[in-house]
């Protein structure tokens, strides 16, 4: 399980956890300070902001060279895109620093963060318990452009990255041209767009619309697929390895930097 349904929104598991960790902390705190008078609170806001602005920053520099032709992209951060062991470490090094002259403040600042740790390592653990074991690729047909029907399987035999999509998807429609450009990039890995409930005239239309390279593109009328894979909405990304096996998903669209990071991570594990 990566992802939870709110109504009609569907968020990251991890935005989740991240979002819960850090009311289940900070409530903490609030609690502490009317229980005993010691408001850890503000230590552990600067905690938390030296965290997250360590753990995003450590990512764009890994990826400056795409961030250096677009600086204020390094803001958008709907897709992820951070370095979590940094800012884990950012965050203790503040706190440590915060109540170095403040011993009341320590037990208080522990707690709390401990509380917001637990909630997050404990509901990662869980979603990992919950996912399906490495499940492999599934046995579906699709159809090429030229109407001929093919298992999606055929595509594999290397590391494989397959992308369901829609036209009428705007966060799709943005994300092709970053997907074909990488696919420029990583010649490895095979990558197939997989259109779930159109036609092939829907698609052949689109692609010609949009002066797309139609390499890989190939259409699943009945959005079998995304059944199959659990995909709850587009666009969702899945990297399968050259056996066949899903190593990562992502839903929703991909930065040129997070599909760079996933793809550096697929091409790791083959």
């Amino acid at each position: 399980m990566d992802t939870i349904r709110l109504g009609p929104f569907i968020l990251p598991l991890q935005t989740v956890l991240v979002l819960a960790a850090v009311l289940a902390a900070t409530g903490l705190a609030d609690w502490l300070r009317n229980r005993r008078g010691v408001d850890a609170g503000p230590v552990l806001w600067k905690m938390i902001l030296a965290g997250f602005v360590t753990a995003r920053a450590v990512f764009v520099l890994r990826h400056h060279d795409i961030y250096a032709a677009s600086p204020l992209s390094a803001l958008d951060i709907r897709d992820g895109g951070f370095q979590a062991t940094a800012g884990l470490f950012a965050a203790c090094v503040t706190g440590a620093e915060l109540t170095r002259r403040d011993s009341a403040l320590r037990r208080p600042l522990l707690v709390s963060s401990l509380a917001g740790a637990a909630i997050w390592l404990g509901g990662t653990l869980l979603g990992h318990l919950m996912a399906p074991a490495q499940p492999p690729m599934p046995d579906v047909q699709v159809r090429r452009l030229d109407g001929a029907e093919v298992p999606l399987h055929s595509f594999g035999g290397r590391p494989l990255v397959v992308n369901l999509w829609a036209t009428w998807c705007p966060p799709c429609r943005r994300e092709m041209p970053v997907l074909i450009e990488a696919q420029r990039s990583y010649p490895e890995i095979g990558f197939v767009y997989v259109n779930q409930g159109e036609s092939l005239d829907t698609v052949k239309r689109f692609m010609a619309e949009q002066g797309l390279d139609t390499k890989g593109v190939v259409a699943d009328p009945t959005g079998r697929l995304a059944s199959r894979t659990n995909s709850p909405g587009y666009p969702t990304t899945l990297f399968y390895d050259a056996s066949g096996t899903l190593r990562l998903r992502h839903s929703g669209e991909l930065s040129e930097a997070s599909l760079r990071d996933k793809l550096d991570s697929l091409r790791e594990a083959r």
